[in-house]
């Protein structure tokens, strides 16, 4: 029996001063270590030069990517304070970059609004990159200061003197907490290009100096041209998305919608720039406003006898919901949802009030966009019909699993895993070389459906996505329970070909629009299966990436070197699945976010959609990367 503390005194208290704390829970400011937390120190960065953007004191950002895993962030804004604090005794730039919950966010007289709501932003980026240098050019003068590991290496220093003004701050990510990360380009750069979308006008510059590229982001259209770029492959029912814009209690309400011919919702929620990819309250109040307005139309021009329902109106709707908020609520430092309970009822009075004016207004788009409502809540009630006719055929609804499913013994969902595996021979040898008692393996035939081309009618009559609905068990739509979820290790595990690839992305795409909730809670995973087999000496090394190909033959040589190229998991034996991807001690798994997902999405729309000249030109412009294609 492990034995007890004897006494338990002040003594025992331990107090983590300055940025300790954050350096020794980093998770808990920024998310995670990993890439996503990586990333986030760069938008925590950046928030502070969009504040200063959203009080009009900023038009122009500019951010490098350095060698080194260096990101600098450059505006044109104020510029930090320089001057001593009242109580603190230090200037006040040091203030807010070594103390948490310092900043001029809290009393809304140098920020009306502002993203970072909570102060502990940029002081947490300082205590955890090993070097971090800021240069301050306000007052006619240049100030630069450099810190390591939250705390300051010199002092402020005058630099000369300048007739512009703003702030720069460039950091190196400590190596000891961000082991093997680094900055992705493509993910600064969408991130970039929406905060651009979200602040008509402003310039955001994006320089990658080791890839040499060059990026400038600025549409004086806004959130209209952000709605229009998210639909620009799709057909649309009405040419120029809906505008909506009104300020109420201190709040700014933005909003742009537009219907395409799709089934699909794609709809973001923005807080004072922050993406809440978890919607919230001004997410809820728009849905509750968007259903009754339509609802209200139908009844007063008697178009139908049928109650629409939120997903009936959401159907092919695309739309982006931007708030500027003096007191901001979010759930958690890294901003996924918005709290306010008063959000809620004001924006659903704005979206109201305007769209039955939009609708009275613009009679022929209206009926576009109710008959495309009404057609979808007929399908609802075919798929219902569908769904039932499903749960009669496999007794669903006493709980009985797909045949081809081989469960696991394990009945705790946290403790169980589920592999859907590509074909049936990968399936074979994955049951075989599975471990029984919490490993799960559904094996899937062909490629699955592609639902962006489908509604739930029609996916309840595929047989393998009813499969994987029955095997993970929290089922769809409206009646979608994650609580009934059976695994909370979903790994999705095909072959790394570009046939595999294109299945992952389907599958992908099936979770991210109708299962999204399940990415939210970080049950879906993408098994990482290697590419080769080296064998040098009688050892075997199994091969992930064509860099650590390279890597193994610059440390070996290539002499007397035996490579096994795996084109596909079937190739593999029992023994060889376990020890490359089913063992959790060494396999590599790599967690879906809804970044990834969304990325799939939005390459399956291009690839898999209705126009053809966008997958045309996709074709052309990556052909010369296609590598191991099979023909």
């Amino acid at each position: 029996m492990e034995q007890k503390p004897s006494q338990y005194s002040a003594q025992e208290i331990q107090v983590l001063k300055d940025l300790e704390g954050v350096r020794k829970r980093p998770s808990m400011y920024i998310g995670d270590t990993a890439s996503r937390g990586l990333h986030h120190l760069a938008y925590e960065v950046l928030d502070n030069s969009l504040d200063e953007a959203l009080g009009g004191f900023c038009t122009h950002i500019t951010v490098k990517l350095l060698p080194n895993n260096t990101v600098s962030v450059e505006d044109n804004g104020r510029g930090i304070p320089v001057d001593m604090h009242p109580t603190e005794n230090k200037p006040a730039v040091e203030v807010v970059l070594t103390m948490l919950h310092a900043g001029g966010k809290f009393d809304h007289k140098s920020y009306q609004v502002s993203g970072g709501l909570h102060g502990v932003g940029v002081s947490a980026v300082n205590a955890l990159s090993s070097d971090l240098q800021v240069e301050i050019q306000r007052d006619g003068k240049k100030y630069h200061q450099q810190y390591s590991k939250g705390k300051p290496i010199t002092k402020l220093e005058e630099k000369g003197t300048t007739d512009k003004t703003g702030t720069k701050i460039t950091f190196t990510p400590d190596t000891e907490i961000f082991n093997s990360y680094e900055f992705d380009h493509e993910t600064l750069s969408k991130r970039l290009k929406e905060l651009a979308f979200l602040n008509a006008g402003l310039k955001i510059d994006f320089i990658n100096e080791p890839l040499n590229k060059t990026e400038t982001f600025q549409f004086d259209g806004g959130i209209i041209s952000f709605v229009q770029a998210l639909n620009k492959n799709k057909e649309n029912l009405h040419q120029e998305p809906i505008y909506i814009q009104k300020e109420k209690d201190k709040v700014k309400v933005e909003i742009a919608l537009q219907y395409n011919s799709g089934f699909l919702e794609t709809v973001f929620s923005f807080c004072n720039n922050i993406n809440n990819v978890e919607h919230g309250t001004h997410y809820t109040g728009f849905s509750i406003a968007l259903t009754r307005a339509v609802n209200d139309y139908v009844k007063k021009n008697k178009l139908s006898d049928q109650k629409l329902s939120g997903y009936d109106v959401k159907e092919g709707l695309t739309a982006i919901i931007s708030l500027k908020i003096p007191e901001p609520q979010f759930e958690g430092q890294t901003k996924t949802k918005l709290g306010n309970s008063e959000i809620k009822s004001l924006v659903s009075a704005v979206v109201y009030d305007a769209l039955v004016n939009y609708f009275e207004e613009n009679p022929s788009i209206a009926k576009n966009i109710v008959t495309k409502s009404i057609n979808a809540a007929k399908a609802r009630e075919a798929a219902k019909k569908a769904r039932e006719l499903v749960r009669r055929k496999s007794a669903l609804a006493s709980g009985s699993l797909p045949g081809k499913l081989a469960d696991c013994q394990e009945k705790d969902p946290s403790k169980s895993e589920l592999f859907i595996v590509e074909g049936q021979s990968a399936g074979g040898s994955t049951k075989s070389g599975r471990e029984r008692e919490f490993q799960a393996v559904l094996p899937l035939r062909g490629k699955v459906l592609n639902v962006e081309k489908a509604r739930l009618d029609k996916m309840f009559k595929n047989n393998e996505i009813i499969n994987l609905i029955q095997a993970i068990g929290a089922s769809i739509g409206e009646e979608f329970d994650i609580e009934k979820t059976r695994y909370h290790k979903i790994i999705i595990m095909c072959d790394a070909d570009v046939d595999g690839a294109h299945i992952s992305t389907l599958i992908l795409t099936f979770f991210y629009r109708h299962l999204s909730k399940l990415i939210d809670a970080g049950y879906i995973y993408k098994a990482m299966p290697p590419l080769y087999k080296l064998t040098l000496k009688g050892k075997s090394t199994y091969i992930y990436t064509d860099k650590e190909l390279d890597e193994f033959y610059e440390e070996n040589g290539q002499d007397n070197v035996s490579i096994q190229r795996y084109k596909g998991l079937g190739e593999m034996n029992a023994d060889q699945l376990w020890d490359t991807t089913l063992d959790p001690e060494k396999r590599l798994l790599k967690k879906i976010s809804v970044e990834d997902a969304a990325t799939a999405s939005e390459m399956f729309t291009v690839l898999m959609g209705e126009e053809v000249a966008p997958r045309r030109k996709f074709i052309f412009e990556h052909a010369k990367d296609v590598k191991n294609l099979d023909i």
